[in-house]
């Protein structure tokens, strides 16, 4: 029996020829068709050179288990998302490797209407059955045939905006030569069918395997310049990119600056809640403040989850909340099946640009000037649990409200801190924030403190 290392906590994720291959695809598939029993799944891949004949295989093995599948061709995670519960089928398998480097491939897998497969539902399940290789033959092989899921998922993604009231808008998309490309054109198409007043200003805009600007993850200070330089060279109102599967998207105002996902957070569940106070907004730990503030003041309920798509999207479920955000730009929407989205966020922040009629960077000037925060600091540690213990130790004596919804969380009422260990990498993360009026004193004084503290 081989030991697959390509399973992870969420999803499927390895070097290429030695963790993935087709012929562990094919077990995946053949597993995930013997475990589930689906009569049909749909199934996409990103660009990567790699990933159609992985996913070949994968589909593969799920015939060979006897399951129909849809073949989406090329697409991005949430398209996968969208087929599995808008149609008439029992999940969804995607091969992505999202944003990691180019020697790397990967799966996320769902199951009906969407439901994350992760280590505590089912992925260990897979894993386990695929290094035994003990699959039973069954009576008759399932089907493969081609289906166009995009005028569907175009049409879908209208229902989040009242196109008559979208002012005139001029938008750098930054597709990082992903896959959201296909889709821009689409929304482009149909905004020039009703007849919305969106200019689109492509760049990097041609899905190409061979990443030609770099891996697209927008996260990296490194791959922002390319973005904002086109925001202030076109003099536009919002700058959009993506990573490789589109999951995630990020905004830069019409001063080219990237806003932190956190602020995000607080401008989406605003544009919820002017559409419907009384929504409960589900986020995670690491920032909270700026997000308490908005929820309360749109007349919202603040609900706090674990970090991490499969916990937060149960913590929606839960609570039938309307959207869940987290600070490292993944955004999940009830209408969505719960999912995560990266088409949704930059619409709904189209909108509330139109509804306000303020620009983007004083939409979240205040947020950043009320709640400063430090964005998320990653350190290489040789134990993670031996240094949170050291920093809740060092601040023992300052009697911090202590929460541990997720790793650790230390509040000081004018300061907190946010302190876990990562559950994809050997890091420790690290995010910090303070409330100006209490506090004169700069994010970065706190920071220092905190890095010499974790690098002694």
């Amino acid at each position: 029996m081989t030991k697959l290392t390509c399973f992870k906590a969420y999803d499927i994720r390895g070097k290429l020829g030695t963790e993935l291959n087709e012929e562990i695809a094919y077990k995946i598939g053949r597993a995930y068709g013997q475990i589930y029993h689906p009569k049909t799944v749909v199934v996409g891949c990103d660009v990567r050179l790699t990933s159609e004949d992985l996913k070949q295989a994968t589909i593969k093995g799920l015939n060979d288990a006897g399951v129909d599948v849809l073949d989406l061709g090329m697409t991005g995670t949430e398209e996968v998302y969208f087929g599995a519960f808008h149609l008439d089928v029992q999940g969804g398998i995607e091969i992505t490797a999202s944003h990691n480097p180019m020697d790397y491939n990967g799966m996320k897998l769902v199951r009906d209407n969407a439901r994350p497969i992760s280590a505590d539902t089912g992925l260990k399940e897979i894993q386990l059955l695929a290094e035994s290789g003990e699959f039973k033959d069954v009576a008759e092989k399932g089907t493969s045939k081609k289906y166009n899921i995009l005028p569907e998922f175009i049409e879908h993604l209208m229902t989040y905006i009242a196109p008559a009231k979208i002012s005139p808008l001029k938008l750098v998309v930054n597709a990082g030569n992903g896959a959201a490309g296909h889709v821009i054109d689409a929304i482009e198409d149909k905004f020039k069918a009703l007849n919305i007043p969106v200019e689109f200003i492509k760049i990097h805009h041609e899905a190409d395997g061979t990443f030609p600007n770099g891996i697209p993850n927008p996260i990296l200070v490194e791959n922002r310049d390319s973005t904002r330089d086109v925001v202030l060279a076109h003099k536009a109102d919002m700058g959009i990119a993506w990573d490789g599967d589109f999951d995630r998207c990020f905004l830069f105002d019409e001063k080219g600056q990237f806003i932190e996902g956190y602020y995000i957070v607080g401008l989406l569940a605003q544009a919820f809640l002017l559409k419907q106070s009384g929504e409960k907004i589900v986020h995670d730990p690491r920032l909270v403040w700026n997000t308490f503030d908005v929820v309360e003041q749109y007349k919202g309920e603040a609900i706090q989850s674990k970090s991490g798509h499969s916990f937060i999207k149960e913590k929606m479920r839960e609570h039938n909340a309307v959207y869940g955000g987290e600070m490292s730009a993944h955004h999940y929407f009830r209408d969505f099946a719960y999912c995560d989205s990266g088409m949704i966020p930059w619409l709904l922040a189209a909108s509330v640009l139109s509804e306000t009629q303020k620009p983007l960077s004083s939409l979240v000037e205040e947020m950043i000037e009320k709640f400063p925060c430090s964005g998320e600091i990653n350190f290489k540690v040789t134990d993670t649990q031996v240094t949170i213990q050291k920093i809740f130790d060092h601040f023992a004596d300052q009697n911090p409200s202590i929460d541990k919804t997720d790793g650790v969380s230390l509040d000081f009422g004018a300061w907190r801190l946010n302190v876990r260990a990562s559950n994809t990498e050997p890091l420790l993360r690290l995010n910090i924030e303070s409330r100006k009026d209490k506090n004169p004193k700069p994010i970065q004084a706190y920071v220092d403190e905190l890095t010499q503290l974790i690098q002694a």
